[in-house]
């Protein structure tokens, strides 16, 4: 499972926490990046290289024009390197990471309690929380939702809060579950074993509940799928439907047209039990998502 983040921040730094969580988990454990490397500048040595270029050039013309022509070469041979040495160290582009996990930092700080990474569940946790999520993926990916035969701009809003609603019940549901373990852990002595078993179904309750919650999404997501299915059926139905005339056009020079006319007809009869079974899955679907409503 990746980072759960509350459907209230900002579409853009939900992507940006969505994509670090890995940096995410370093920050949450106390891990602090550096300041961002200030700019860099042109060096002292870089104005004066370029000062002295004309005088190098003129010594150079008269060693080469002199009896010491070889001390001329090496001249220009040893500035020439020293150029391109400095142009080389002006053009290197350092791989600097400390801005982006600057900017992740600032923004985890800013929406601390407004995201959820892995370790915040427990496993048990995590398996409910993969059902929902699963749930919630098969709807809003569905074609029935983007052609709008389902309530599309109720599900895009209602959805992710459901997810992040369960995901943040589940999530104090491991922290309390590990507080439980610790303690039981260190043993319980027999005055306080009646106190525990309260908490202990209030625990088991509260999970039920959820699993409940979790349950009517996936019964919503099973009738979006019946009426994804008998979506995509219509369609190839129509499309069959649309190559009758062809069809029928080959039976009848061929002279087999009264052979295939009722399993032909018969296409007919499909779409309209298809457009039936569709307008009766779409219907359950919004029975369903009115159920989660409330």
């Amino acid at each position: 499972m990746g980072v759960v983040v509350d459907p209230g921040v900002p579409p853009e730094i939900a992507g940006l926490l969505r994509a670090n969580a890995p940096l995410l988990s370093r920050i949450r454990s106390g891990w602090v990046p550096p300041v961002a490397a200030p700019a860099r500048r042109n060096s002292p040595s870089s104005a004066l290289l370029l000062a002295a270029t004309p005088l190098v050039v003129a010594l150079m013309a008269m060693l080469l024009a002199s009896p010491f022509a070889p001390a001329g070469f090496v001249l220009l041979g040893t500035y020439v390197f020293i150029v391109l040495v400095k142009i080389a160290s002006m053009n290197e582009v350092v791989d600097d990471q400390r801005p982006h996990e600057r900017g992740v930092y600032e923004q985890a700080r800013w929406y601390d309690g407004r995201y959820l990474l892995a370790e915040d569940f427990d496993e048990e946790a995590r398996v409910v929380l993969g059902r929902a999520q699963r749930a919630i993926g098969s709807v809003l990916r569905s074609h029935v939702n983007a052609e709008g035969l389902l309530d599309d701009a109720r599900n895009a809003l209602m959805l992710p809060a459901q997810e992040w609603e369960i995901a943040s019940l589940l999530a104090k549901l491991s922290a309390l579950r590990l507080e439980h373990r610790e303690l039981l852990a260190r043993g319980i002595a027999p005055e306080v074993a009646a106190v525990i078993e309260p908490l202990e179904r209030a625990l088991v309750n509260s999970e039920a509940a959820v699993v409940a919650r979790v349950e009517a999404l996936e019964r919503y997501a099973g009738h979006v799928a019946e009426a994804e299915r008998a979506y995509h059926a219509r369609g190839q139905i129509e499309e069959l439907r649309a190559r009758l005339p062809r069809y029928e056009e080959l039976l009848a020079e061929s002279g087999a047209d009264s052979l295939a006319v009722p399993e032909i007809e018969r296409l007919a009869e499909d779409a309209d039990v298809l457009e039936r079974t569709l307008r009766r899955s779409v219907e359950s679907a919004h029975e369903a998502f009115r159920y989660l409503e409330g």
